[in-house]
């Protein structure tokens, strides 16, 4: 048994294609399914059940996948000691951003970071909250950054920023009112994204009401929810870091939230409960302080480097 057999195997379960697994690990599809087969022999197995139009772990295929990438990521974690010992920063980066985080932080920080760490190979994914921590747990994420709050087993969150909503109207809702409160607005008009924009720890009513209202937008962006104001009317809520993408006639239709209605979100960062990289990990952290506005930034990261 070799690690690249177990690399092999893993590649296959993830495509669920020998020919997409081939071509990922850089190798010939016909090596490829002979490695495979070798170690079937050897362990007197069958991992896969494949025909010409399904490829499918078997029941117990699946728990030596599991104890395979389990293993590989041991042998990885040798690596990560290893650099992260050295005095520049090098090795590989593999990141993945939530898709209502990355079209504010990504260009910038992709820029950034590649300047200040030019030895690092970073990799970046978009990837939803469930895909997200699958990918982390597994070993294919390193870093990932997300809404903040989101509890699971072995990984740990680093609170990075906390991000106001403001609301965004259409021309003819209440143009002139200089700020509102949820009793100045009427839920029927309301356009969100249920997934991005509604958190649990709001105090904001607009979300925790949204089944009232008639006109619910369930996917897509901010930049499209703006859109749809636009031609529609009504209003949305608009990250803070959205603002500077307006223009400037759209500018005029934002107003904030006083009060109790209030509402925000935290940005996080997730690694594994088992992460050893330290350096990397601050580095992720200053590139994001170096192009979030010190306001939002929390306190633990102002603090100074995080230990491990």
């Amino acid at each position: 048994m070799t690690l690249q057999q177990l690399r092999y195997v893993i590649a296959v379960n993830q495509f669920r294609s020998f020919a997409k697994a081939a071509e990922h690990c850089d190798v010939t599809q016909p090596t490829l399914s002979k490695m495979i087969a070798n170690l079937e022999d050897e362990l007197d197995v069958r991992l896969f059940e494949r025909n010409n139009k399904f490829v499918e772990p078997t029941a117990l295929g699946i728990k030596i996948i599991l104890q395979a990438e389990k293993a590989l990521m041991e042998i990885e974690r040798i690596n990560e000691i290893v650099e992260e010992t050295k005095y520049e920063l090098t090795g590989d980066l593999r990141l993945s951003v939530g898709p209502s985080i990355a079209p504010y932080i990504l260009p910038d920080f992709i820029r950034v970071f590649g300047a200040d760490y030019p030895h690092v190979s970073l990799t970046v994914e978009e990837l939803r909250l469930d895909s997200m921590f699958e990918s982390l747990l597994s070993g294919r994420t390193d870093i990932a950054i997300a809404i903040g709050g989101n509890k699971r087993d072995d990984v740990f969150e680093i609170p990075l920023y906390n991000e106001l909503f403001w609301v965004y109207l259409a021309e003819s809702c209440l143009r002139k009112q200089p700020e509102f409160t949820p009793g100045l607005l009427s839920h029927e008009s309301m356009w969100v994204m249920k997934e991005a924009q509604c958190l649990r720890e709001s105090a904001f009513s607009f979300c925790k009401a949204r089944e009232s209202g008639r006109r619910i937008y369930e996917a897509g962006n901010i930049e499209t929810l703006v859109r749809v104001v636009d031609s529609n009317g009504g209003f949305t809520i608009i990250p803070e870091m959205h603002l500077p993408l307006l223009s400037v006639e759209q500018r005029r239709n934002v107003r904030p939230l006083r009060g109790d209605s209030k509402s925000m979100r935290r940005v996080s960062l997730y690694i594994r409960h088992d992460y050893v990289r330290e350096k990397m990990l601050n580095s992720v952290i200053a590139t994001v302080k170096s192009i979030v506005p010190s306001h939002m930034l929390d306190q633990y990261i102002l603090k100074g480097n995080v230990k491990l």
